[in-house]
């Protein structure tokens, strides 16, 4: 790829679908317990299912089941990535314990009735009830049909955009451009030349050639001076840019074609879910009664409820 390429922006695709991190943030999936690893040689039958309410350990007397391991393997995934598989079960159930262990102590000298330690049980217990609402209530809702649908909806709100094939020749001088530029006015091959003269590592094998690019991928001077030209002309004058001087020619224009629905599939889910997400909590919010005394800050809240 020739160093003229600018940082790609996804956003020129006209598929703005970000989402907020914050507000739809699924709930972390569950892992199942790793199953030990069959010889190869051998026909080993499908293992059974593990029963959720197997207990695994008690705890001064109070049982840890299946159930509560699978848990703590998920809430505890990423301290644990970097352990080998088969290690893994056994560093959730030793974390399993020792919070237990610790959460019993913590009871016994009641800390748990802590008024601090309460409200965040509380915001920790609504989080959690967000992130199943989240969860079933709009993202398993959604269907294929409305994912086609917002990607139609995407590809037929943007705009038609042009993208040109062109080679070029880099060199250091002006001087040297204008040389070069006389020689094609008299009649020379611009590949051959690209070959012998250009400075862009990528172009010194392919007469010069940077392929097909649209709007914005280019340094803007060299940007400017691809997209005036005519198809099959030069630049009578060199183009400065950061990497030197370049003579450039316009082999072929086209409308630049969409991207394809698979690769930007997951993108058009994440826009449906963020719709989805934000028209239910418009409709709650509109049953809720919401009151905020402070009228600076009812106002910035208000601010932001209207940006979404």
């Amino acid at each position: 790829m020739s160093l003229l390429f600018s940082r790609a922006s996804l956003a020129s695709l006209g598929l703005a679908l970000g989402l907020s991190a914050l507000c739809l943030s699924p709930v972390m999936a569950q892992e199942t317990a790793p199953a030990a690893a069959a010889p190869a040689d051998a026909a080993a039958p499908a293992a059974a299912p593990v029963d959720p309410n197997t207990v695994i350990a008690t705890v001064n007397g109070q049982p840890l089941t299946e159930a509560d391991l699978v848990l703590a393997e998920g809430e505890l995934s990423q301290q644990f990535a970097q352990l080998p598989p088969e290690q893994r079960r056994a560093a959730a159930l030793s974390a399993a314990i020792e919070i237990r262990v610790m959460a019993g102590k913590a009871v016994t000298d009641g800390l748990d009735k802590d008024p601090d330690f309460q409200r965040r049980m509380a915001f920790l217990q609504q989080r959690a009830l967000h992130g199943e609402m989240v969860e079933k209530g709009v993202v398993d809702k959604v269907t294929d049909a409305e994912v086609r649908a917002r990607y139609d909806q995407e590809i037929a709100n943007t705009p038609p955009v042009s993208e040109v094939h062109a080679r070029h020749i880099l060199v250091k001088t002006k001087e040297e451009a204008e040389a070069i530029i006389k020689q094609l006015d008299g009649g020379a091959d611009f590949q051959k030349l690209a070959n012998e003269h250009t400075s862009d590592p990528s172009g010194k094998s392919n007469g010069g050639d940077l392929g097909w690019f649209g709007p914005g991928q280019m340094v803007p001077e060299f940007d400017k001076a691809a997209f005036a030209l005519e198809v099959g002309k030069y630049t009578e004058q060199p183009v400065q840019s950061q990497f030197g001087w370049h003579v450039i020619k316009l082999e072929d224009k086209r409308a630049k074609q969409p991207p394809a629905f698979d690769d930007v599939k997951d993108q058009a889910k994440q826009a449906v879910i963020r719709d989805k997400y934000f028209a239910l909590v418009k409709s709650l919010r509109a049953d809720a009664k919401v009151e905020i005394p402070d009228a600076k800050l009812k106002q910035a809240v208000d601010t932001l409820e209207s940006a979404k």
